[in-house]
């Protein structure tokens, strides 16, 4: 069940709505106990099998937080540490690489049998959350729970529970226990209007993005176009994007709805006149968290300038690895891996002065190559679709380039704008008072609606509706 089903607009969100809001605000546990009960029942319907992982998660992280609260003597606060560490990573290692690591060993003549073990939805997400809380518990930045329901609810709630963003505990550790109060009505209303704008994104620019995207890399790249093969890493530049930033909106509106506040996941990551930027603006959950929890530890930028490139190295082997056990996620990382590195030691001051508009395109065509990487089913394959972008494919244009541009026009266009930060720049130039007060009020909300009056046609008459992120 995904954000963007009928199944969850029309039955599971209603039926939350209807038990969640029946119960009096006073009674916040049992409004919590309701959440956890339909969080975990919305994770089961990925997969009930993998149910008892999710819910072994929540409890050794529990007794790890417990372990590693500041009254504890050292050995036992290193023991719940290390504790949380080995399991969720052996965890992360069982279900997600041990393929991987087989086929590998296979190439080089070991010849063991590969098995089949199917990934757990979100597993590296809610992973990552719990290590998180049991760090910052271990660090003293948190406080321990002690109550297993809390920490149960945190892990598994539900709109950051199968793709993001990674919501830090210090970030809902108040709202756990105590939320609501005089803006419930203001922040079911922003959340409701942030979640159709994610659901409009998903459903009108995302899917339909996605569809050239496959077309166009379902496609034999060492004959293809160099137009198509540009057109085709365009379209996947806009899916990921689109995809990715309307869950985590959905998901902050979700969140909204029931009084918690999650961080911003992205910020117009397209705008960014560097790789540096980028990274700020572009999937902030996660970036911040191999910067607090691997890069810092390991000595971060204050050290020597070797030191300082092997932490960077790691970090990037691990960013590529936990997006997917593949050589191609590897590469990707790798050449976002020299690609900082390289503005940081070699030409970023030398960048800085170049007019805004060459930043900007040495940074898209950056990021749009490593989208490449991390489409491609294989390095061979990357490789071939990035000579036909350079025309090695022995033709400059096709008439499929222009079949796709003509027939997603409207969606190109819609994609070009909604990259770029038109609502800000229409709240800092209209005035709060006045008909541009009422627009700046009312004009999101009836652009709500819209939004989702078509984006339930689209439900209604397609099927292509996959979210990217799930598989990680």
């Amino acid at each position: 069940m995904t954000f963007s089903s009928l199944e969850f607009l029309l039955f599971f969100l209603p039926a939350l709505f209807l038990c969640y809001f029946c119960v009096p605000r006073r009674f916040l546990p049992v409004r919590n106990l309701v959440l956890l009960a339909f969080s975990l029942f919305f994770y089961a319907c990925g997969g009930t099998a993998f149910l008892p992982v999710l819910l072994s998660s929540i409890a050794v992280n529990y007794v790890c937080g417990l372990l590693a609260a500041p009254e504890r003597s050292l050995a036992v606060r290193r023991l719940g540490l290390w504790g949380s560490g080995v399991f969720g990573i052996g965890m992360l290692a069982v279900f997600k690489y041990t393929g991987f690591l087989v086929r590998n060993l296979n190439a080089l003549g070991a010849g063991l049998p590969v098995p089949e073990i199917v990934l757990p939805i979100g597993i590296s997400f809610f992973t990552f959350q719990g290590l998180s809380y049991v760090i910052d518990v271990y660090r003293g930045e948190a406080q321990c729970q002690r109550n297993p329901f809390y920490v149960a609810l945190y892990v598994a709630l539900f709109p950051q529970l199968v793709a993001g963003p990674i919501v830090r505990y210090t970030t809902v550790e108040g709202e756990l226990a105590q939320r609501g109060g005089g803006d419930t009505l203001s922040d079911f209303s922003q959340g409701t209007v942030r979640f159709l704008f994610g659901l409009g994104k998903k459903m009108l620019l995302a899917n339909a993005m996605g569809e050239i995207a496959d077309a166009v890399f379902a496609q034999s790249p060492g004959t293809m176009a160099a137009s198509l093969a540009w057109l085709g890493a365009a379209a996947y530049t806009f899916q990921i994007y689109f995809d990715f930033s309307a869950y985590s909106d959905m998901a902050i509106g979700l969140g909204r709805m029931f009084g918690f506040h999650f961080l911003e996941n992205f910020q117009y990551p397209y705008i960014a006149q560097s790789v540096t930027e980028f990274w700020r603006r572009w999937h902030i959950s996660l970036s911040t968290w191999f910067r607090d929890y691997v890069y810092i530890p390991l000595g971060g930028s204050r050290c020597s300038t070797g030191r300082n490139l092997l932490n960077l190295g790691a970090v990037w082997l691990l960013t590529g690895l936990w997006h997917g056990a593949e050589w191609t996620f590897v590469l990707w990382g790798g050449w976002f891996f020299l690609l900082l590195a390289g503005e940081r030691l070699l030409w970023g001051k030398g960048l800085a002065r170049l007019p805004r508009i060459l930043r900007h395109g040495y940074t898209l065509l950056a990021v749009v190559v490593s989208w490449v990487l991390f489409r491609s089913p294989d390095a061979a394959f990357a490789g071939s679709y990035l000579g036909a972008m350079a025309g090695l494919g022995g033709r400059a244009a096709d008439g499929q380039t222009v079949y796709f541009l003509l027939e997603y026009g409207p969606e190109w266009i819609a994609c070009a704008a909604a990259a770029l930060p038109v609502k800000r720049w229409l709240e800092d130039r209209l005035p709060e008072t006045g008909p541009a007060g009422g627009l700046r009020l009312w004009g999101p909300r009836l652009a709500a609606l819209v939004l989702l009056a078509l984006s339930y046609l689209k439900l209604a008459t397609g099927s292509f509706n996959p979210f990217i992120y799930f598989q990680f």
